[in-house]
């Protein structure tokens, strides 16, 4: 059976979305990964800000490209909220590092809310159908 299929068949939290929604919140949030975390990356390239501020940033979409991967690939429950969690720790320390370190770009920090939130909701999530189908 598939990672997608088996998904499907999860003791689920009652709090889980419905799968139109996740398509309609992850396009939303792509955008503003693309154009903040493209800043980022250019600003640190033309040393116009730190290096290491790019580090948590080029972490985090590791980590978010990887989850899918764990997630329905691998049907590794365990590893994917390892996954998440390192997901939502990398983009609190990104922005962080860019409050912090970049005070020019801190509507970075301010445009990841949306991203924030969503991580933090989706982490719940996880750690709830990692638990029901332990």
């Amino acid at each position: 059976m598939d990672g997608r299929a088996l998904y499907s068949q999860y003791i689920k939290p009652s709090w889980t979305p419905p799968s139109w929604v996740i398509g309609l919140v992850w396009p939303f949030l792509y955008v503003i990964i693309a154009v903040s975390y493209s800043v980022v990356f250019y600003s640190a390239y033309k040393k116009l800000i730190p290096r290491v501020v790019a580090l948590p940033f080029a972490l985090n979409l590791i980590f978010n490209f990887a989850f899918t991967y764990i997630q329905f690939g691998l049907a590794n429950n365990l590893l994917a909220s390892i996954d998440i969690l390192l997901i939502v720790a990398t983009l609190i320390w990104a922005l962080l590092a860019v409050w912090l370190k970049a005070p020019e770009l801190r509507w970075v920090s301010y445009a990841n809310i949306p991203y924030l939130v969503w991580g933090a909701f989706a982490t719940t999530v996880q750690l709830g159908i990692t638990y029901l189908n332990r």
